[in-house]
């Protein structure tokens, strides 16, 4: 293994391969709440595609596994290394590559942060409007598990707004997919295919993006329920009275109230109504003009009411703003106030009265705590489980999941698989679809140094077979 270190140092420089006690601790994990931290044989910083592309030669002739990582913010174990592995770094790769306005495209390099591209595009007026919460993300790490975000009920998640990708295969090979163009029938769509494929495919070396007009009034709506079933039953009637909202979210007490309480905000709902309130509903709206945002705003706060809230509240610009920042790290206050684990488990949008329901009694049954908030206007449901017992964790995680896909939804809507969801991916996805999927990594990566022992299980099985399975 020391021969491939120096040939990599070779490639990138010897200050851009770090061994030993010189991979920072933030190389070895996530933000992933289950799992432990792994120090691998080298973290590998490139510079170009080109040094990509030598990396992965070098790697797959020497059989040496390759983790990819962006910003390392991710929720799954998608970024963990394994010990015999390479990390391969992005965060040298930081360019905006170019912003083409008449277009409203921008194309970036991977390590590009949504902070960074944001802060470039405000002068020129224009928004990429992927928002997951974490504004030090990576564009790159966005693409790897499709990441969506608040902002998805109006503006689509990932791969709804990725035209094209450079990647590089596992061989070296430099592919180019898409372009600055909005359809095409011609052959098979790699960009998706690409999209959330969590690093297992291939290594994303640059990214071209749709862009949107940056408007410029917002207004958020606070809106507190007697019932879960209430919120459910009025997101559809919002969707369908014209009024698109930028943000349809919802929480249920617990998480309303460990958010406000990590940002230290008062949003002024008075005891008596805070005491009746099972869940709140949160909508944003966005306007080109303050007199339209203003009807708007009037229009959906009178169906609000007639729809059973118990108030509603237009909250003060300010106001608004921070609720919203303080929901975007509901995930830390989370992990602040001890959850064990974090799911993102997404389910036809009628359904989640019924969801969260079923999950409220596998819960009890388990002696549990699982609190919720979500993209309600999406499906998109954010579980935090508060179960310190490792067993009895899998197990109502696992039912959980089971509820979720009895009812027409998938175990992940953002966070991905990665490696801590792919044992419960495995075991409840149709084998038939595994299958194929593994035929599909194998025709990427034919030896499976990528992403190893992440969404497919080992992947370094794949070169003798006996990971590929039967279609028939």
């Amino acid at each position: 293994m020391s021969d491939i270190v120096e040939q990599l140092r070779e490639v990138v420089g010897a200050g851009f391969v770090l061994t030993g006690d010189d991979v920072h601790a933030d190389y070895t994990h996530d933000e992933s709440l289950t799992g432990t931290p792994v120090a691998p044989l080298a973290v590998v910083r490139p510079g170009s595609t080109e040094e990509v592309s030598r990396v992965l030669a070098l790697a797959d002739d020497a059989r040496v596994p390759v983790v990819a990582r962006g910003s390392g913010t991710g929720l799954s174990g998608a970024a963990r290394p394994v010990p015999d592995g390479l990390v391969v770094a992005f965060d040298r790769m930081d360019r905006i590559v170019e912003i083409d306005v008449d277009n409203h495209v921008a194309v970036v390099q991977p390590g590009v942060t949504l902070e960074q591209l944001d802060a470039a595009l405000v002068p020129l007026g224009l928004v990429y409007p992927v928002f997951p919460g974490e504004a030090s993300a990576s564009l790159g790490g966005n693409v790897g598990t499709n990441a969506g975000g608040m902002r998805a009920v109006r503006y689509g998640v990932t791969r709804h707004r990725v035209l094209g990708l450079e990647a590089v295969l596992a061989g070296g090979e430099v592919i180019r997919t898409g372009g600055k163009f909005v359809k095409s029938a011609t052959g098979y769509d790699l960009t998706q295919l690409l999209i959330g494929s969590e690093g297992t495919l291939a290594l994303v070396t640059e990214v071209t993006v749709k862009l949107e007009p940056r408007l410029a009034h917002t207004a958020t709506l606070l809106a507190p329920f007697a019932t879960m079933d209430q919120v459910a039953r009025t997101v559809p009637r919002v969707m369908a009275g014209g009024i698109a909202p930028l943000i349809l979210e919802y929480l249920d007490g617990l998480a309303m109230a460990g958010i406000t309480a990590a940002a230290g905000l008062d949003l002024g709902v008075p005891e008596e109504i805070k005491a009746a309130t099972a869940a709140y509903l949160v909508v944003v709206l966005e306007s080109t003009r303050a007199d339209r945002l203003e009807q708007d705003t009037e229009a959906v706060a009178g169906l609000l009411g007639e729809l059973g809230a118990l108030d509603v509240y237009v909250l003060p610009p300010t106001a608004g703003a921070q609720l919203i920042a303080a929901r975007e790290k509901a995930f830390f206050a989370a992990k602040a106030a001890g959850a064990d684990d974090i799911l993102d488990t997404v389910v036809p949008r009628a359904a989640i009265p019924d969801f969260l329901a079923t999950v409220a009694r596998l819960a009890a049954a388990d002696g549990a705590l699982v609190s919720g908030c979500g993209h309600v206007g999406d499906g998109n449901v954010h579980l935090s489980v508060f179960q310190p017992d490792a067993d009895r964790r899998s197990s109502l995680v696992r039912a959980i999941f089971t509820a979720a896909l009895a009812v027409g939804g998938a175990i992940s809507g953002e966070h991905g698989i990665g490696t801590e969801k792919a044992a419960y991916f495995l075991d409840l996805e149709d084998p038939v679809k595994v299958a194929l999927m593994r035929r599909i990594k194998a025709a990427f990566d034919p030896h499976g140094i990528l992403g190893p022992n992440r969404l497919l299980g080992d992947s370094r099985l794949l070169g003798d077979n006996r990971l590929l399975g039967d279609l028939s």
